[in-house]
């Protein structure tokens, strides 16, 4: 049964080949990449905390590393590319609709805004040659 959230068969075999080889050559052998997949594809459509992410999906550390590893390797920017290589060669991809809005951008925190009077305007230099000194 394929829940919501989840990854259907039919999205599962176009994914698989674009995934790193699970067995690693030392250490312990790797989480199954479906069911990790699925965990990340539940908390960024939740938007729930990592630590409240359901068991079936394995631990959330697990779920969370494998996430901010392949982060940092470019596996996912990879995996987006190929994807979106493989759809427009199936002519499947309209590039006149689709487009980000800035609805959906969020800014930076710091973005935000700055309190009033916190900076000044500038003289130019012409004017300030012009003008007596400040103090005395």
């Amino acid at each position: 049964m394929v829940r919501r959230h989840e990854l259907t068969d039919e999205q599962w075999k176009r994914l698989e080949p674009l995934l790193p080889p699970k067995k690693q050559a030392t250490g312990r052998p790797s989480e199954d990449h479906r069911r990790i997949i699925n965990g990340i594809l539940w908390k960024l459509k939740t938007g729930a905390p990592w630590r409240d992410l359901p068991e079936r999906y394995g631990p959330w550390s697990t779920v969370y590393s494998r996430f901010f590893r392949w982060k940092r390797q470019g596996i996912w920017d990879q995996i987006f590319s190929a994807l979106i290589a493989r759809a427009q060669e199936e002519g499947s991809v309209n590039w006149e609709i689709h487009l980000v809005d800035s609805t959906v951008v969020r800014a930076h925190q710091h973005a935000a805004g700055l309190k009033k009077g916190l900076l000044r305007k500038r003289r130019s230099a012409t004017a300030r040659a012009g003008s007596p000194p400040r103090f005395t």
